[in-house]
């Protein structure tokens, strides 16, 4: 690898690194300029055979872009592309598949519209004759999920499923076409501890097989426990070279933000007093069954609640219901103990909610419209922002000055419209608008997902300060670690009902990974 940054170390200066056959893939002084962007700047990049290779970096830091050359979805300005030693030019993903390059996406790239087992197999159909072989590929795809641990109904249309299990379909489609060198974008972002362990099995017998993986995660447990080698970027530009068994997680943090991150404190908030959010017997009976059944819970001012569970059981639909975008059958959810069960979503935001969901993209943001108009967006017919009914910009403009600046979103200009803004720099926009008014609860799903260490800390930091001004919090997330660090009491859903809660002081990462799966557990305290 030609390092183009200021540290390279470890495993640079193995005297394997010049045995060109050993490289299975590399990038070679990659340029590519999006408008007023340098999104890589002479970025090199060999990743040999049976290596587990890590990428990260900020978001924004062009991980992304450098994949999508990799992956045929971009052509770079300058450069080359080699694959076992030849260079190519890459025109598509299915010309970068007939290489033997298969790819996860954390963006989907999914037909909402077919089942899970067309999404999976499509372009590589078992045929029986001229037609496709339905039960063959219905059962090969059922297979493979059982196989990695990915619960998934290969019947299902994959548009009516939550973000958590389409992400397990296109784990599932790159597996199935059984790749040589594989791309794995966030690909853990929504599973299990036990699940993770089992596909990084999988992942590991792989690469003892002789086959590579390039890993872009921002989870740094996992960069440490399964890469060999990890390059580092950071603004277009590679920083890092690292041997993993010769780093240490601060001094990739170092490469990835230019600064020391300060141990996030947990400061003892007052005690929590009175409901911000009662649920009380929420049932929702959708497609012949129940996604929520009976559920109770409730949130107190100056308390965060965290909810544990793998994606699909029910936490999605609980809440969306809870925020009005979702019809309950049954059921009541309060907030500061007035019954908003029959208000739209904008009423609730009156009654006193916030929201962060759990899809950035499509439910909390609008790509097209400007950092100005999505800082805005469900208050904008609240003073200061418009009066007797008419919007006020220059307000709305200092408010997007503001939140840009104090949750460090990397944007050019408050008038820039937001598609151009990197996943973890979007989720940010969504935090800092939601945080920024007034709210007695607010909903939070998946904050972190996909989010780099340094955009993480900033959030976390968030909740915990609207846990401090009083504020209930209630926060959906599949990363236990997370879960631990900020809950002060954690509800594990399956099945969709509530089948345990634990207090601060019993939090286990092994046990809720346990309940989470549905193992056996002891009986719940109730939920007050």
């Amino acid at each position: 690898m030609r390092q183009t940054g200021s540290a390279v170390s470890g495993a640079a200066s193995s005297p394997q690194r010049n045995q060109a056959h050993l490289i299975e893939i590399e990038a070679k002084g990659i340029v590519k300029r999006f408008p007023n962007v340098l999104a890589l700047n002479h970025v090199s990049l060999e990743v040999r055979r049976g290596e587990i290779h890590a990428l990260m970096g900020e978001n924004g830091a062009g991980k992304t872009t450098l994949m999508s050359t990799l992956y045929g979805l971009t052509r770079p300005d300058l450069g080359q592309v080699l694959i076992r030693g030849n260079e190519v030019v890459l025109h598509s993903p299915a010309h970068a598949m007939s290489y033997g390059i298969g790819m996860v996406h954390q963006s989907f790239k999914l037909f909402d519209s077919l089942t899970v087992w067309e999404n999976v197999v499509y372009g590589a159909e078992p045929a029986r004759g001229p037609l496709i072989d339905r039960s063959e590929a219905i059962k090969k795809v059922r297979s493979l999920a059982e196989r990695f641990g990915l619960s998934v109904d290969p019947l299902s249309t994959v548009g009516r499923l939550p973000v958590g299990v389409r992400q397990r379909v296109e784990i599932l489609k790159a597996l199935y076409r059984d790749a040589r060198i594989l791309i794995l974008d966030e690909p853990t972002a929504v599973l299990t501890p036990g699940e993770c362990d089992t596909f990084f099995s999988i992942v590991r017998r792989f690469a003892s097989d002789g086959r590579t993986v390039l890993l872009v995660t921002h989870k740094m447990r996992e960069v440490m426990a399964v890469s060999s080698r990890i390059t580092v970027l950071r603004d277009g530009q590679v920083t890092a070279l690292l041997a993993t068994e010769n780093t240490t997680p601060e001094e990739i943090t170092r490469a990835m933000t230019g600064r020391n991150l300060t141990v996030l404190a947990m400061h003892q908030a007052p005690p929590a007093e009175g409901l911000a959010l009662e649920v009380e017997g929420l049932t929702i009976h959708e497609a012949a069954k129940n996604s929520v059944s009976g559920l109770s819970l409730f949130v107190r001012h100056g308390e965060i609640v965290g909810i544990a569970g793998v994606a699909g059981n029910g936490q999605t639909e609980l809440i969306e219901a809870i925020a009005g975008l979702r019809g309950a059958t049954s059921g009541k959810v309060k907030i500061c103990s007035v019954d908003v069960s029959e208000f739209p979503l904008r009423a609730r935001r009156h009654a006193g909610m916030g929201y962060v969901p759990e899809d950035r993209q499509a439910t909390g943001s609008a790509a097209a419209a400007s950092a100005t108009d999505n800082c805005s967006l469900g208050f904008q017919r609240q003073p200061p922002l418009s009066r007797r009914g008419i919007l006020h910009h220059t307000t709305m403009m200092r408010l997007a000055r503001d939140l840009i600046a104090r949750f460090e979103i990397k944007i050019r200009s408050e008038n820039e419209p937001v598609r151009i803004l990197s996943g973890g720099n979007l989720q940010k926009l969504v935090v800092a608008r939601e945080f920024n008014h007034e709210a007695s609860i607010v909903l939070v799903e998946q904050p972190t997902r996909g989010v780099d260490v340094a955009a993480s800390d900033i959030i976390h930091r968030a909740i915990l300060d609207q846990r401090d001004r009083g504020r209930g919090v209630l926060l959906v997330s599949s990363e236990l670690a997370e879960l631990t660090k900020l809950s002060d009491r954690i509800l594990v859903m399956f099945g969709g009902e509530i089948i345990a809660e634990i207090p601060r002081d019993q939090f286990d990462e092994t046990r809720l990974g346990l309940l989470m799966a549905g193992q056996p557990h002891e009986p719940k305290d109730g939920s007050r």
